[in-house]
């Protein structure tokens, strides 16, 4: 008599089988769920540097400013006498600053100031070195910060940098101060940011 032997199939090796095919598929899903918080990590905080370079994060700017060296009424009705007197105090530079960032127009103070520093240079070495950090940034055709001069001032400082001295800039700087001086200068005048500082003092009760 012939004995049979059935072979069955053997369930352990399907579960091990299935039980190692879910555990990667959790880990697809953790790991899924890692990239996806990472990602909005990632854009809130996009969002959050966004909105600090935008006009609240001037108002901390300039509140952060204010702090220390808040005008008195006097003093902010002198703003309006003329650009030097308003870029000399400290505050009304961060406050005309703050103003240029609204408008979209913050490269021409920028140039202007760097000019100044420029001129502080102690060496020559220094002065090279800050000269064409200066002529790439702002001067430079479609540079990261190209501010608006004319073909004549922008080839004039082209050939200035040949021979690098603490006047290269001069003629350029002058443009770009008489450009702010007509245009931005006086919209900054009419503007809610100065006109509130005049107004807060001239509308307080008497002490």
């Amino acid at each position: 008599m012939q004995t049979v032997f059935l072979l069955l199939p053997q369930q352990t090796s399907g579960a091990d089988s299935n039980h190692g095919f879910g555990d990667a598929e959790d880990g697809s899903k953790k790991k899924k769920s890692k990239n996806i918080a990472k990602d909005m990590k990632n854009r809130l905080g996009f969002l959050r540097r966004r909105n600090d370079s935008g006009s609240g994060g001037n108002a901390a700017k300039l509140d952060k400013v204010g702090k220390t060296v808040k005008p008195s009424y006097e003093e902010a009705l002198k703003w309006g006498e003329s650009l030097e007197k308003l870029l000399i105090h400290k505050y009304g530079l961060a406050a005309f600053r703050a103003f240029l960032r609204t408008e979209f127009s913050e490269e021409n103070l920028e140039f202007w100031l760097a000019c100044e520093d420029y001129k502080k240079a102690k060496s020559q070495s220094k002065m090279i070195s800050k000269a064409k950090k200066i002529f790439g940034e702002y001067i430079a055709i479609q540079s990261c910060k190209e501010v608006n001069l004319d073909s004549y001032t922008r080839d004039h400082t082209k050939e200035n940098m040949q021979k690098v001295s603490r006047s290269c800039f001069d003629l350029a700087q002058k443009r770009i101060y008489g450009l702010m001086e007509k245009d931005s200068y006086p919209r900054f005048l009419r503007s809610d940011l100065y006109l509130d500082l005049i107004n807060q003092k001239k509308n307080s009760p008497p002490s």
